[in-house]
């Protein structure tokens, strides 16, 4: 546990008044709530004289104490309202207690309240509700931060990413904005799932805990089963649970789909992210692709009412059709040289002359990819269907109708970066175990991605497999581009961090070398003073008051300092 500071201890001091007063802080009763802070400001008319009996719930965020009369201003999950609290109606008879104690000394923002009362609108213009009764619901114990705006600029704003993603709790009361991103998420998985699931299509559930992490060509987490005494992974894909159900005679399955892939973290990598897989018998990817244009374009209408999305400094036009461009063709077109004849050492040669690093465990088809990565990915602003790679690429893919050393796939880019990848799948059942045993060969060069071999997927395929389409598309990476937003962690609610790093304190030692008391020495650590260099960072003046208001409030009967003996303390 951390070490509590002045305005902790001044908290956890007024939870225990609360409790001595017979009020319990955190109450097990249902608090009954009739309306919330947006309704009220959507629909409150003065001449219909509604909402005259409204019962809210909610956090202080701010409050004007003016005597016998405050304002309060109370956030919900809709939003902020005013509530206006006079004392001789929330205490109509001679105990004052809640309004003078409870309400002005031992209540603090960030605490959750109930208040019932009547809607009306102020001397200012204001809609206010006028609170004739006040509950405690749950007392905040630590400070909120208080992000203030003033004509239009905000001030103390609560932005450092390190704190934002690690406390998301706190992120989401006082920015708002934040609030907003991951309700669009919520409305763009449910237009995803809107849309399947108008097309007959079935959602479905595989397993995380997978024997075998089939389905990508990506590096696994391992965990271990103890009672089955088996090592199994945490699912990179679903692709290949999917595809059995097809087998099994589903006409078309999906899934959002939680992956794990012990991979970099960057801008757009999280080890743990979102995944659609999509999959629909006797189509193939050129059915997907217009699948895909339409699923896409209703996502961006359903949140913006327009297919062009602003991204940065871009606009993105999801409106029908996309550009349809082969991988090759690509290549062609921005890096200038024509890779569909070379060979392994020719590629190899290729990526030395352009300054891309390789390795002896990269084959031919991440050659070309690192090729494509390097030179093409950039300039993919606008969607554009990248198609027909070469077989190497996808060992997962069929073989294209016209070309035996390409395959029918394609993946969406937009922005510079890859948002979908789809296939006509490969069902031929020797094709696959072929292309299984050569990804094998890669692993055994020291390509660490590369995929293992699951005979059972295998086996399901000799049952036979209907012609199929399959996509997956990242989730976190469309909830990006449709919320404006340059990292996953911003569209992820809780990222993954590197463990918290423990603020540095000095040891009393220190602070007494320093020439500081060492009766003092508890108490500037419990006001926040975890090392002597802190000390030196604040004005001595205002160090002197706090420390003897702190000795004054707190009842530690130690002697106070000099002005000067603090100059010292803090090197001035």
């Amino acid at each position: 546990m951390h070490e509590l500071n002045a305005q902790e201890i001044v908290r956890r001091n007024s939870l225990a008044e609360m409790r001595n007063l017979g009020i319990e802080p955190y109450p097990a009763a249902e608090y009954p709530v009739n309306v919330t802070a947006r309704e009220i400001l959507d629909h409150y008319s003065p001449e219909a004289a509604n909402y005259q009996d409204v019962s809210i719930a909610g956090r202080i965020m701010s409050r004007r104490i003016m005597g016998s009369a405050s304002f309060v201003e109370l956030q919900d999950s809709s939003g902020r309202i005013q509530l206006y609290v006079k004392r001789d109606d929330l205490c109509p008879g001679e105990d004052k207690t809640m309004y003078n104690t409870v309400f002005k000394r031992l209540l603090d923002i960030g605490d959750i309240i109930g208040a019932r009362g009547f809607v009306f609108i102020t001397q200012m213009g204001e809609i206010s509700i006028h609170v004739k009764e006040l509950a405690v619901l749950g007392k905040s114990l630590r400070v909120l931060p208080i992000v203030k705006e003033k004509d239009g600029q905000v001030f103390d704003a609560f932005t450092d990413p390190e704190q934002r993603y690690r406390m998301r709790y706190v992120d989401l009361l006082v920015n708002p904005q934040v609030k907003d991103t991951f309700m669009k998420r919520t409305q763009v998985i449910n237009t995803m799932r809107d849309f399947f699931n108008s097309k007959g299509y079935v959602e479905v559930d595989t397993p995380v805990l997978q024997p075998i992490p089939g389905g990508a060509a990506a590096r696994p987490f391992i965990t271990h089963h103890n009672a089955l005494d088996i090592q199994l992974y945490l699912r990179i894909a679903n692709e290949l649970y999917l595809k059995r159900l097809i087998v099994g005679g589903f006409d078309g399955v999906y899934e959002f789909s939680r992956n794990f892939r012990n991979e970099g973290m960057d801008r757009t990598h999280n080890p743990e992210f979102t995944v659609l897989e999509i999959y629909v018998a006797y189509k193939d990817y050129n059915w997907m692709m217009n699948f895909v244009e339409e699923m896409i374009e209703r996502v961006a209408l359903a949140l913006h009412g327009t297919a062009k999305v602003q991204m940065g400094d871009r606009e993105i036009d999801f409106k029908r059709p996309f550009r349809r461009l082969p991988m090759l063709e690509a290549i062609k077109e921005y890096a200038g040289v024509d890779v569909s004849a070379m060979d392994e050492a020719q590629l190899r040669d290729t990526c030395r002359q352009m300054n891309i690093p390789v390795n002896d465990a990269m084959g031919k088809g991440k050659l070309i990819d690192a090729i494509f990565g390097e030179n093409c990915e950039e300039h993919l602003v606008q969607p554009t269907f990248i198609t027909d790679y070469p077989i190497e690429m996808s060992p997962l893919c069929k073989r294209h109708r016209t070309n035996p050393e390409l395959t029918e796939r394609f993946e969406l880019f937009v922005n510079g970066k890859e948002l979908c990848n789809a296939y006509s799948e490969l069902n031929d059942p020797i094709d696959q175990l072929e292309r299984f045993q050569d990804q094998l060969k890669l692993s055994e060069k020291g390509d660490d991605e590369a995929m293992f071999i699951d005979m059972d997927f295998v086996r399901a395929l000799e049952y036979g497999m209907p012609p199929t389409s399959g996509m997956g598309i990242g989730v976190d990476r469309l909830v990006m581009l449709m919320t404006n937003r340059a990292s996953i962690q911003d569209v992820l609610l809780f990222p993954q961090m590197r463990p918290e790093k423990k603020a540095k304190r000095d040891s009393a030692e220190v602070y007494v070398e320093a020439g500081i008391p060492a009766e003092w020495v508890e108490s500037l650590q419990k006001m926040g003073f975890q090392t002597v260099e802190s000390i030196k960072a604040v004005s001595p003046g205002k160090l002197f008051n706090d420390l003897c208001g702190f000795n004054k409030k707190n009842k530690l009967g130690l002697k106070n300092p000099t002005a000067d003996e603090v100059k010292t303390w803090a090197g001035a």
